[in-house]
């Protein structure tokens, strides 16, 4: 059952939607809906039935004490509203969790369900995969759809990928099929650095999406984070000659394969969002920062925490998991396995569903 009591009529929104998981290389797209959270102040309406989707021996609840009682916090997914302040004032519909474990075709119709109920003209859902891309350069970010009008009006790629796939892809082709547009943007995490956080493909994603949806979003300290986050693997990297080598040939070959670009439409994009920075418009400050709604009377979502990114930690301090840092043993494929999403395909580390056929710089 569906209950939106409580919700107030929505203004031109917008469904954006992450999930942990196989789709999110790095925690990059979720938190990048996270950020989103935060700095719009976004209230909970509601929230998936956990039992229906999940299996607690995959996804386990967590215990935590509240004032000496203790809770449980079990694994769904949460769908909140923010208001965006601003000449042409509209509402983002956020949708955050984790990757179901079962019921997938009744998850997408569910969250279709509230699609309906809200009046949603367009669904966007961020990715994060792993690929062969250097840390040093801008993270690649695609857009992909599968609607050939789409595609054609919002500048998008029409996705050709054959292959295993993620909610992520199953939520834009259940959209499809109920005939609500639909855009996948995926970020290219470097598979030798795939540790989260990285806010630099967090922060990519952000730019895409207002690029897309013409907003201008609060960005707080995740330039600085970004900032951060490079110096730390680039003092990793020198410290270790193989790893410079490796990430040395990852440049050139990424330089070479964008160099037609660079004097075009990638200026272009970049010089525009300068100019939408500088000027932000009558009653919205520089940034973006958004206005809040004052008629809202959701439940409030603490569930949503920040942290500054840690340093990145040398390989051998963590003998559970893989270092942040280190090139691949015998070719570079970009594969892992902590769970990314470059598992669609071996040898490219395509996106796990609607991503581009080949690698985030060389779409079809």
């Amino acid at each position: 059952m569906i209950e939106l009591e409580g919700v107030p009529e929505l203004i031109d929104p917008v469904m954006v939607a992450a999930f942990e998981g196989w789709n999110d290389a790095g925690d990059a797209a979720s938190t990048a809906v996270a950020h989103l959270d935060r700095e719009w102040k976004g209230e909970v309406f509601a929230a998936l039935d956990a039992e229906d989707y999940y299996d607690f021996q995959v996804n386990r609840p967590t215990v935590w004490l509240d004032n000496g009682v203790r809770k449980i916090t079990w694994p769904t997914t949460r769908l909140s509203v923010v208001r965006v302040g601003g000449d042409k004032p509209r509402d983002l519909v956020l949708v955050r969790g984790i990757e179901p474990s079962m019921r997938w075709r009744s998850f997408c119709n569910e969250l279709l369900g509230f699609a309906h109920e809200l009046g949603v003209e367009m669904v966007v859902v961020l990715g994060a995969l792993l690929g062969d891309t250097p840390h040093t350069r801008p993270v690649p970010v695609s857009g992909v759809t599968s609607d050939p009008d789409l595609a054609r009006t919002m500048d998008l790629e029409e996705t050709r990928y054959e292959g295993p796939t993620g909610i992520v892809g199953i939520l834009q082709e259940a959209c499809t099929h109920a005939g609500v547009p639909a855009v996948s943007l995926w970020a290219a995490v470097p598979h030798y650095v795939s540790q989260p956080p990285n806010p630099k493909a967090t922060l990519a994603l952000l730019n895409r999406l207002e690029d897309l949806l013409g907003l201008r979003i609060p960005l707080g300290e995740l330039p600085e984070d970004a900032r951060a986050w490079q110096v730390g693997v680039d003092q990793l990297a020198a410290e270790d000659s193989e790893v410079a080598e490796y990430v040395q040939t990852l440049e050139e070959a990424r330089d070479t394969a964008e160099l037609p670009e660079a004097s075009g439409e990638a200026i272009a994009r970049e010089f525009e969002r300068y100019l939408r920075r500088r000027d932000p418009g009558p009653g919205q400050p520089p940034g973006g920062h958004a206005t809040e709604s004052g008629d809202a009377t959701y439940l409030r979502d603490t569930s949503s925490g920040r942290t500054r990114p840690p340093r990145p930690v040398r390989p051998e301090s963590d003998p559970d998991r893989p270092g942040p840092v280190r090139p691949p043993s015998g070719g570079a494929d970009g594969r892992d396995d902590d769970g990314g999403a470059d598992n669609d395909r071996p040898g490219d580390g395509a996106p796990d569903d609607d991503g581009p056929d080949d690698s985030p710089s060389s779409q079809d």
